[in-house]
């Protein structure tokens, strides 16, 4: 269980951002694209060690649904069709608090595996 509990959740008008406000007054600005390609689903993390996948393209895409999973957690909906993420509130707040740090290792695998923000391909 979460230490920290979130008292909001707000998609901004343009559906390319979340905002997560928790109850010790922290506040985490998070882009779709980060939330996209670092989704908790096994699509993207694998079944196992080693199976994490790099998912390029996902420059612009949006945020079109917000579900709640129990009390715990919610289940992002983005425009690419990718539903099957469920979003901890520990798993949010990880991304609000070193968001950049891992922004910055996708990209890095990126460029190692010449792909792009902005071309769609085969996730690998």
């Amino acid at each position: 269980m979460s230490e920290f509990w979130p008292t909001e959740l707000r998609v901004s008008k343009d559906r390319h951002r979340l905002t997560v406000s928790f109850d010790d007054g922290a506040s985490f600005d998070l882009s779709a694209e980060l939330l996209r390609v670092l989704s908790p689903s096994a699509e993207v993390q694998g079944h196992g060690p080693g199976q994490r996948v790099t998912v390029p393209g996902k420059r612009n895409v949006q945020i079109i649904s917000v579900q709640p999973t129990g009390n715990y957690a919610v289940r992002l909906g983005f425009d690419d069709f990718h539903d099957t993420g469920i979003y901890t509130w520990t798993y949010l707040r990880e991304l609000g608090e070193k968001g950049d740090e891992l922004f910055g290792a996708y990209e890095q695998e990126l460029a190692e595996k010449g792909m792009s923000r902005d071309r769609s391909e085969k996730p690998r």
